[in-house]
Formats: structure tokens, C-alpha cells, sequence
């Protein structure tokens, strides 16, 4: 069954009711957002193969690659959420930290939900891109907006008719549509924005927010490297850094967008790339149905046009099939700086290799371009693991593997500068939609302590309060203008 846009007029009814049920308290109570939480899950176990064939239809995507990155995840976490959402909500005491004079205020920090909340989805990932930062919304206590993305109709005609059966429909509404729609929603105020997709709408989100001040988290992408080094296991770092290029066909944020590889063993690993799609894929990736498709005509063409400036440099792959938008994982050897390949996100099965002197070159090259989402390094050489992690940045840093760092929830995941900010799973995912509320309660019985405060202002009050100026400052010196003497 599919679902019509939204309508255009409705959207700030959809707002003013939200807003109405988080200012009535329902969402408040641990136990509510417990029992959605657990409905989400029960949403995910009584509809897998429904959300599988949904995503199937838009992007050609494996059961095995639906289970394995979208549904089990969201699942374990959800229920995780729900059987930690008391411990987090917690009035957090800072007592022991405070200086001794104020340990009577009963200083404390309050987890309040922000509000009424909008997640935008992408289509890329459909499932875990949309339902992480819902689970974190949910847990937060907030009500919700979840605006999909039109590119994928059939995964969200899917929640918008089956997610309702399961969640308060009273504190989260799903809305469908395409620009003209989302810019009615931008146009109102919400107390967070959630927005996972690419810089270019980042921008149009984030000047449509900065309106109404309304924070943001961003999740982007951009060129996620990686580094290859000489001491590195070339054929373990080909397989798992292509097990990374050919998932979801490319269209990933955390995809490994290009590599770094020194120049040493820079023909080893393209031999090595080479023979490990023979493995993945003995009949060819387009004749296996371990092999996902591109998305869109439009981004299919886009694609396309890169893979023709290619120049005869391709030394695995490159067939296509217009008819089914696909296009088999493709490697690119001697990849020079400037090439079209290394100009934006490729978001396909494309993998450029770039020969480099040694690290040192690819620390280089990472640090004269935009800060990506992850940065992946293959090497069992500590002193290079610590070298590349002392002088690049990146939101995330994954040594010898690829894609396994998102399996970890307790660890945060996030962008930084162009590839985004904020961070989310688990924790962190409810931590984008609460705040901490300081409180504190001064007692009337220390009113003797205070009357200094009080104008009207004295000699003895100004000296009073200047008395911490006394303090000595201790000695110090600046590394950097110390002489090394050898």
C-alpha cells in the first residue's frame, strides 16, 4: 500500500498537536516512553519482512545486508533503550564537586526532554538512519516529526502506514512529500532538528533553523580514506575495506570513499582487489543476488558520467546495466590528486586508489581537504596507528576493518566540520534531545552567610569577595620555548 504526501496545508496542524500533546505531560513518565520504546521494537520483530521487502523494492538492497545493518541493529537497541532509559533520566548529583560552602544547595542536573522534535530521514539507509534518531527521541520524552524521503517511496509509505499501529500517535506523526513539503516544515519552529543526508541540504536545513535558533545535529558524509601502510595484511585490507565499498552498492556515508596507499605495495593491494571481487562475486556482482543497485535514474546517470572519466584506468569492474540501474564494484588504479573521482563524495561502488610515498603523504593529503566522517587505517605498525591519530581528524577512527566500529554502542558516532556534528546511538542518541537543567536550592537558613551581597557596598564587602584574588598562581613554562639540550 502506498501513502500520498502530506498535505501542505495540514503540516502546522501535525506541529500545533504535537506541540499540545508535549505541553499536556503524556511523554513524561519513564514508563510511557519505556512502552514505546518496546512498541518500536515489536514494530521492527512483527514487520521484518515487510521493512526488508520495502527497502528490497527501493534499492535492490540483500536480506542478508537488511538484517545484518538495519533491522537487528535498531531492534537490540530500542530494547536496550527501554532498559536503560531510567538509569539516564536520572537527576544527576554534583554534591562532591561543588566547592564545600555550596554543598548545601543540593546542586543537581536535570535530563529534560527539548520538546517537539523533527527527524529527516535519507534514503540510503533507510531503516537505521530513521528509527536510530527516533529511539533516542522516544527515550528523551519528546514528540516527533519524521519526515522520510520521497527518493525511497516504498520503505516510506511502509511507515507511515504500519508505524502509527504501534506508536502513540497522539506525540509522533510521519510526513511524506518532497520540497515543497519539507520547506513548509522548515518553516516552523522545532525545538531540535535531526537531519542525516548531505552538506549541501545541511546548509538549507541549518539557515532554516538558525530562524528560530533551533539546534542541530548533523550527520553527513564525505570522503571517508583509507590509509594502507607496508606493514598491513594487503589482503585482508583489500577484503574489508571492498566488503565496505559494495555494501548497499556504495550508497553509504560511512562508505570507504577512496584509498591511501604506499607506494611500496601499492600494485600488491591492487592485485589483491582484484582477486577478491573474483571471491565476492565468482559470476559477477550484477548476476547475484548479494549485490544491491543504484538508487535513482538521476543518480545512476550521475555515476555513470563519473565512471566514463575514468580513461581506461579501471582494473576491476565497470559493467552496467541502465536497465537495472547497475553497476558492478569498480576499481580505479593510479588515481592522481585532481581527478574527478577525488573532487566529492563518490556514494557508489567505486573505490580510486591513490599511491602515495608513505604515511606521511597521506596525512598530508587528508589534512588539506575537509574532515571526514571516518577515517580507516590499515597497518599493525604502532607507532603509525599513533602518528595518524595524533595529527588527522576525523569523526571516527577505524584501524584494520571497516564498517565493524558501527556494531559498538556504546561508542558515540558522529561527524566533524563538513562531515557534521552531534553524535548518536544508544546514549548519544538520547542525549541529542534532552538538555541538562541546572538546579540548585539555596537554603533560608545560610541568609547570615549572604548579607554581604546586599548593597548598601562596603570596603569590607569588596574585600571580602576579592579575597580569592590572593591565591598564588603556581610556576609554569612553555614546553615550546624550552632549549632541548642533547
Amino acid at each position: 500500500m502506498t501513502h500520498g504526501y502530506t498535505p501542505i496545508d495540514e503540516i502546522p496542524a501535525i506541529h500545533a498537536s504535537l506541540r499540545a500533546t508535549f505541553r499536556s505531560g503524556l511523554t513524561k513518565p519513564v514508563a510511557w516512553r519505556q512502552h514505546q520504546l518496546l512498541q518500536l521494537a515489536r514494530f521492527i520483530k512483527d514487520n521484518q519482512d515487510g521493512l526488508a521487502s520495502a527497502i528490497h523494492a527501493d534499492l535492490g538492497k540483500p536480506l542478508h545486508e537488511v538484517v545484518m545493518g538495519e533491522i537487528t541493529p535498531v531492534f537490540e537497541r530500542a530494547l536496550m533503550c527501554a532498559s536503560k532509559i531510567e538509569e539516564w533520566s536520572k537527576d544527576e548529583s554534583i554534591t562532591d564537586q561543588v566547592q564545600d560552602w555550596q554543598k548545601g544547595w543540593n546542586p543537581r542536573i536535570m535530563r529534560q526532554a527539548k520538546g517537539v522534535v523533527l527527524i529527516i530521514a535519507p534514503w540510503n539507509y533507510p531503516m537505521i538512519l530513521s528509527l536510530q534518531p527516533l529511539y533516542g527521541a522516544i527515550a528523551a520524552g519528546c514528540c516527533t516529526l519524521l519526515k522520510l524521503s520521497e527518493i525511497a517511496p516504498h520503505y516510506a509509505s511502509f511507515i507511515a502506514e504500519n508505524l502509527p499501529k504501534y506508536l502513540d500517535k497522539d506525540a509522533f506523526r510521519v510526513a511524506l512529500g518532497g520540497v515543497p513539503e519539507i520547506t513548509k516544515i522548515l518553516e516552523l519552529k522545532w525545538d531540535h532538528i535531526f537531519y542525516t543526508g548531505n552538506g549541501r541540504v545541511a546548509r538549507i536545513i541549518a539557515t532554516a533553523a538558525a530562524k528560530h535558533l533551533t539546534p542541530l545535529t548533523l550527520e553527513l558524509g564525505g570522503k571517508s580514506p583509507v590509509i594502507v601502510d607496508a606493514t598491513a595484511d594487503i589482503q585482508l585490507a583489500a577484503k574489508r575495506t571492498l566488503a565496505g565499498k559494495t555494501t548497499n552498492c556504495g550508497q553509504i556515508c560511512v562508505t570507504p570513499d577512496f584509498v591511501l596507499v604506499e607506494r611500496s605495495v601499492a600494485s600488491k593491494f591492487v592485485e589483491a582487489c582484484v582477486e577478491v571481487l573474483k571471491g565476492f562475486y565468482p559470476q559477477g556482482a550484477l548476476n547475484t543476488p548479494s549485490y544491491g543497485r543504484i538508487v535513482s535514474e538521476e543518480h545512476y546517470e550521475r555515476l555513470k558520467g563519473l565512471l566514463d572519466r575514468t580513461k581506461g584506468r579501471i582494473v576491476a569492474g565497470g559493467g552496467m546495466r541502465p536497465e537495472e540501474k547497475g553497476i558492478e564494484p569498480t576499481v580505479i588504479a593510479d588515481v592522481e590528486r585532481g581527478d574527478s573521482l577525488l573532487e566529492g563524495e563518490i556514494f557508489g561502488p567505486f573505490l580510486p586508489i591513490v599511491t602515495v610515498e608513505n604515511v606521511d603523504g597521506a596525512i598530508d593529503y587528508i589534512n588539506d581537504h575537509d574532515h571526514p566522517l571516518i577515517l580507516y587505517l590499515f597497518t599493525t605498525n604502532e607507532a603509525t596507528k599513533t602518528k595518524v591519530l595524533q595529527n588527522t581528524t576525523s569523526g571516527n577512527v577505524c584501524i584494520n576493518d571497516t564498517f565493524t566500529q558501527l556494531s559498538i554502542n556504546e561508542m558515540p558516532f558522529g561527524g566533524v566540520g563538513e562531515s557534521g556534528y552531534g553524535r548518536q546511538v544508544q546514549y548519544y542518541s538520547y542525549e541529542n534531545f534532552v538538555y541538562g537543567r541546572a538546579v540548585c536550592e539555596i537554603p533560608y537558613e545560610e541568609e547570615p552567610f549572604h548579607v554581604l551581597r546586599y548593597p548598601p557596598y562596603t570596603a569590607e564587602s569588596v574585600a571580602f569577595f576579592s579575597q580569592v584574588m590572593k591565591t598564588p598562581i603556581p610556576q609554569s613554562t612553555n614546553p615550546a620555548e624550552v632549549e632541548v639540550k642533547i
